[in-house]
């Protein structure tokens, strides 16, 4: 990673164009919009007051796989390409946390996403990777963690 990374604000946003995506549980269709409020998969009890979303397909990956896996649900979720209605910035719960800037290219807002397109041809976790995850984010959970900087 180049050392001139610039951090994306709600200021300089716009000059990003995606392609973006989402990855979740809910089955939508080309119109609708994601929006906050919903309560959260890694919190339970707590509504979210931003939207998540990143320029790459792998965050939305995991986002598809986490929100099925941690609601009991099986299948491997939905991704869709989603289109920011307002302003946006780094997602803080991923950006400097393990490596420096923003590698993800995960951001929030709390504005609505629109969805543009829906993603079919995708490739799932192998099983043992996404227990891992979900492993990982358990033993965060019983450190008492906050998993959600909302």
């Amino acid at each position: 990673m180049s050392n001139s990374w610039t951090p994306v604000s709600h200021e300089n946003c716009h000059q990003l164009t995606g392609p973006f995506y989402h990855g979740t549980k809910a089955e939508l269709q080309v119109g609708d919009l994601i929006t906050t409020g919903y309560e959260s998969h890694f919190e339970s009890g707590r509504a979210l007051n931003h939207v998540y979303f990143a320029a790459l397909m792998e965050p939305a990956i995991w986002g598809a796989e986490l929100a099925m896996s941690l609601s009991g649900l099986d299948g491997r979720g939905f991704i869709y390409i989603v289109e920011p209605t307002g302003p946006f910035e780094d997602d803080p719960n991923l950006t400097n946390k393990k490596f420096p800037g923003n590698p993800t290219q995960s951001y929030r807002s709390s504005a609505p996403l629109r969805v543009v397109g829906v993603v079919h041809d995708w490739t799932a976790h192998a099983p043992e990777v996404l227990q891992g995850m979900l492993d990982s984010l358990a033993d965060l959970r019983r450190c008492g963690a906050a998993l959600i900087e909302d």
